[in-house]
């Protein structure tokens, strides 16, 4: 980012001329404005450049106008202009947060001089905020996003770079992959973070009612609407949007949305005002969208405004080696939910886990670690008592089988592939070798079909 812009605000024009002249011909690029109220108009936080003001300005003065820059962002540079009279009431002002003062008349050197010191400022504070977020997002991925099969690491290298840009987001998947907390983690990476996040779950808003509860509606729009509602869109002014299952929509209502997302404008019912949207857009879908466009259930050009990028989430059969600790972790969020000591998972149920398919994925696991934690058998919900019994094999036996299931997960997940496999679980080619012969694995029976 170039930070190199200065907003001149003086009720002089031949001042305003000087300035904007030294201030270009020191290569800098300025914007001059004869009343605080325009200028106003252009700041936002992270506004790459400073502001220099006249005290005395007709309407809002100097003063206001600092006041109001530094609500938008505490950490911008001032600069006041003063004539002679005005020297005290500016060193006062530096103590409510301006960055300097310039007495006039004074040379277009010292102009220039303060200006640049002021910029720097501003590129330094701008660029630890930079880093700040990206510390700040890659925290909130690794945070929600487990896993450390080659897959997951694949997938929150495209969520960090997906975060950063205002794309719209497909997220693909099967039922219980994590889709929503995937787009959770995207919203909290991304320069939105702190606007709302808004959940919509296509499936379960009745037909009738969704395009209201999108939308909004103005008082008398239709029996029974009292009173002017907000819809979920403008809620979300400056957030992201969750469409949830976006497929169950009916093609009527894919049509509407379409025009939403496209124009990023909408009108609640009964009203002809246009409301214009700053929203990002994430969709989830269980089905291959792609797919059901060209059999006719969902609109193409829908499905082409969605996918500017599409993230697909890998069901836990695709990463077997990341169940055993995936359990580990969900058991320890089960036993503080619960309000439980965390319980001792043994190497024979993480073996039984890491060779079982899981094909509700996440959500069937995290069901079952809270199973384990009441007490209840894995599968069944019977009382879960035979993991304590004295008769289950002994430490030796239960890390065997836990390296066994282990070597096969990380078979499975690398297609039978050995240099993948004995690269992803850190040993030689030689151990693995040993261990597959010890316990009985060939790669034949983990080989891809293609």
């Amino acid at each position: 980012m170039k930070i190199d812009t200065v907003l001149f605000v003086d009720d002089e024009e031949h001042l305003r001329f000087a300035a904007e002249q030294s201030l270009q011909l020191d290569g800098l690029s300025a914007q001059c404005f004869g009343d605080a109220e325009a200028a106003l108009g252009q700041l936002k936080r992270d506004f790459p450049g400073v502001l220099v003001t006249d005290i005395r300005l007709p309407g809002m003065d100097g003063l206001t106008l600092m006041r109001r820059a530094l609500e938008i962002d505490p950490a911008f540079p001032v600069i006041l202009v003063t004539g002679q009279g005005d020297v005290e009431l500016a060193v006062n002002s530096m103590r409510d947060g301006a960055y300097d003062f310039l007495e006039k008349p004074f040379a277009p050197s010292r102009l220039t001089e303060t200006v640049r010191r002021a910029l720097e400022k501003r590129r330094l504070t701008l660029e630890n905020r930079v880093l700040r977020r990206q510390v700040d997002a890659r925290e909130a991925i690794d945070v929600q996003i487990h896993g450390q099969s080659a897959v997951m690491a694949a997938l929150r290298q495209q969520v960090r770079r997906v975060a950063a840009a205002e794309v719209d987001v497909l997220i693909l998947g099967e039922t219980g992959v994590g889709k929503e907390v995937a787009a959770r983690a995207l919203h909290q990476a991304s320069s939105r973070a702190n606007m709302p996040f808004i959940q919509i779950n296509c499936a379960a808003l009745p037909a009738d009612m969704i395009e209201r509860e999108l939308f909004g509606h103005e008082a008398g729009a239709f029996a029974g609407a009292m009173r002017t509602r907000v819809g979920r869109f403008e809620a979300a002014r400056g957030g992201t949007v969750l469409l949830d299952e976006i497929d169950c929509l009916s093609q009527a209502m894919q049509a509407k949305l379409l025009h939403a997302i496209q124009n990023r404008v909408i009108a609640r019912l009964g009203s002809n005002e246009r409301l214009e949207l700053d929203v990002r857009f994430v969709a989830t879908s269980k089905l291959d969208l792609v797919k059901e466009a060209q059999a006719g259930r969902f609109r193409a050009d829908l499905l082409y405004r969605l996918n500017v990028v599409t993230l697909q989430m890998p069901p836990l059969r695709e990463r077997r080696e990341d169940v055993p600790n995936l359990f580990l972790q969900l058991v320890a969020e089960a036993a503080a939910r619960y309000k439980r000591e965390v319980a001792e998972v043994s190497g024979a149920v993480l073996s039984s886990i890491a060779a079982q398919e899981w094909p509700g994925n996440v959500r069937e696991l995290r069901n079952a670690a809270d199973r384990y934690v009441l007490g209840f058998d894995l599968a069944l919900g019977r009382s879960f008592d035979e993991h304590l019994s004295p008769d289950r094999p002994g430490l030796a036996e239960q890390l065997a089988d836990h390296e066994k299931a282990l070597v096969a997960a990380s078979l499975a997940a690398n297609g039978g592939r050995l240099k993948d496999t004995y690269e992803s679980l850190k040993i030689s080619r030689k151990a693995l070798y040993e261990k597959m012969q010890k316990y009985g694995l060939s790669r034949d029976d983990f080989l891809d079909d293609d």
